[in-house]
């Protein structure tokens, strides 16, 4: 079965890479994650509350926190281009305009063949319209499109009003990929002591659904590239995502749970399903179930909801009294 696949204008030997993690912080682990088979190394992101605190300091973490300082970050980006035959995909998380458009800039400049843009927003002012917060994604894209050179992949949440016109006016200004999904991240509260509890759970399979669904909605209407991120936790998750439209699959909670020895897994796993199914290119695998397949999106969605609701029983010996 042919594994290659093309992401954000790069030819791939196939689709399977780890995504933003702390597992690039260490040199000899991203060697180690490019000789079980990586066809890209994806850097976790660079924060600009690490280089410019806002007033309110005392709620982000100490610079000392981070694991990597800024010129760090790009040290380690050049190092590890310098040690590595496979692509380097950057991160950035930026608040403000001129923050995005310099340390994208300066991310350029330290040599990554791609960066990744993660948006994350929490909506808490009441007088703030969704267009607003969409709005200002678009302007910031359309922005660092005209000021760097190298392609970019937006990532975003679920939880935009309307996910398929916001990827769609962010294909139509040059947005080069989109990742699908940044994870949402909650804190748990103390009711004791009245503090919040910061808590990151690895994800698990469950959490790929949300995935598939926009993968599939997506595919075949973008011209950008789709990469699936978050829920992959085996060979079987991973065709689940190609088979909806991803061109690459982005897997970080199963490398740290079971080392970066999993990758290689998880692409024999898919590579031998293919072949076992009568695939022999995952060109053919990839979109066979992207609802543009579909006559009427609309009603299919419809019928899945309803069709959901109604597949719950009751477990056995539960009967209604």
């Amino acid at each position: 079965m042919d594994l290659s696949t093309r992401y954000l204008g790069l030819d791939l030997a196939h689709p399977f890479m780890p995504g933003a993690s702390p597992l690039v912080d260490d040199l000899d682990m991203v060697l180690r994650l490019e000789d079980a088979g990586a066809s890209a190394i994806v850097m976790h992101s660079l924060f600009e509350e690490q280089i410019v605190h806002p007033d309110l300091a005392s709620y982000f973490p100490q610079r000392k926190d981070y694991p990597l300082a800024p010129d760090r970050y790009f040290e380690q980006v050049l190092r590890i281009k310098r040690r590595v035959s496979i692509p380097v995909i950057a991160s950035l998380n930026g608040t403000s305009a001129d923050g995005w458009l310099l340390y994208a800039r300066a991310i350029e400049r330290a040599g990554a063949d791609a960066l990744e843009l993660n948006f994350y927003h929490v909506a808490t002012d009441p007088l703030e319209e969704a267009a607003a917060v969409e709005a200002r994604i678009v302007d910031l894209v359309a922005v660092l499109k005209e000021s760097v050179a190298i392609p970019l992949a937006v990532k975003l949440s679920p939880f935009y009003t309307a996910v398929p016109n916001l990827v769609a006016r962010l294909d139509r200004i040059g947005a080069d990929g989109f990742v699908l999904f940044n994870r949402f991240c909650q804190s748990d509260i103390d009711p004791e002591t009245r503090e919040i509890v910061p808590q990151l759970p690895l994800s698990d399979s469950s959490e790929l659904l949300v995935r598939l669904r926009w993968l599939a909605i997506l595919s075949g209407r973008v011209r950008g590239s789709l990469a699936a991120s978050g829920g992959v936790h085996g060979p079987i998750d991973a065709i689940k995502a190609i088979m909806t439209g991803a061109d690459v699959v982005q897997i970080v909670s199963a490398l740290l749970q079971r080392g970066p020895g999993y990758l290689k897994v998880i692409r024999q796993g898919v590579e031998q399903w293919g072949d076992e199914h009568g695939y022999d290119s995952i060109a053919r695998l990839r979109g066979s179930m992207s609802l543009s397949r579909c006559a009427d999106p609309a009603a299919f969605e419809r019928g899945q909801y309803l069709r959901v609701l109604q597949s719950w029983q009751p477990p056995a010996g539960l009967g209604a009294h």
